[in-house]
């Protein structure tokens, strides 16, 4: 190990074993968490740069220093040793999506693969963006927040129709109600909220309400 530089231990430590999903052709638009996500594409143009510009608007102003000492850690040591520029880039990539995210108030697990689903709503706001035009994206939204809507009122109303039956049947529309109610109003809170965390949106989410009710 004489021959490595200064470093290279310590880059060793942090990436091994991760460093397989570097085999990327292309950045692609996607979630900030994975390969191929804008983060990474915005590391990747600094380091072919050579400066550190263009990935510090993913992370708060104080959060600038520890991301201005991962970079110049990684070239460093990336222009010393070929068989370390992977590691040494993939240090940066982790270092700097841990700290974007947890700038979101968002849990970072490591960098997913290229290729990793982002979901519909991710999906669609990337092209949304790329596209300039956010037609598509509305009606995505719109129809999968009629249809959440639409699912919750037919069992509201269904089970309104026999409530006076019995105790259990009355339980059954109070339960469908509540959900039905709580849907639409946790929907409206969030369409007028200027901003929205991660964990937050989560609890909004359709799929999220569904799993849930499951």
């Amino acid at each position: 190990m004489s021959g490595r530089p200064r470093g290279w231990m310590a880059l060793l430590s942090v990436v091994g074993g991760i460093g397989a999903v570097l085999s990327v052709p292309q950045i692609a638009w996607g979630h900030c968490d994975t390969i191929d996500g804008p983060v990474v594409a915005a590391a990747k143009q600094a380091l072919e740069k050579g400066e550190v510009t263009p990935v510090l608007k993913w992370v708060k102003r104080d959060q600038e220093t520890e991301i201005r000492e991962a970079f110049k850690k990684t070239m460093a040591v990336r222009t010393k040793a070929a068989d370390a520029r992977e590691l040494a880039d993939m240090y940066l990539f982790e270092t700097l999506v841990g700290i974007h995210r947890a700038g979101e108030g968002a849990p970072h697990t490591g960098l997913k693969p290229a290729g990793t689903d982002a979901g519909p709503a991710v999906v669609g706001s990337d092209k949304a963006l790329d596209s300039d035009s956010v037609d598509g994206l509305v009606k995505l939204v719109t129809d999968a927040v009629a249809a959440g809507i639409r699912e919750r009122f037919a069992k509201a109303s269904e089970t309104k129709k026999h409530a006076n039956e019995s105790v259990e049947s009355g339980r059954e529309f109070v339960e469908a109600y509540v959900q039905f109610v709580h849907y639409v109003e946790r929907l409206c809170t969030h369409a007028t909220t200027k901003h929205v965390h991660h964990d937050e949106a989560a609890e909004a989410a359709p799929e999220h309400q569904h799993a849930k009710r499951e």
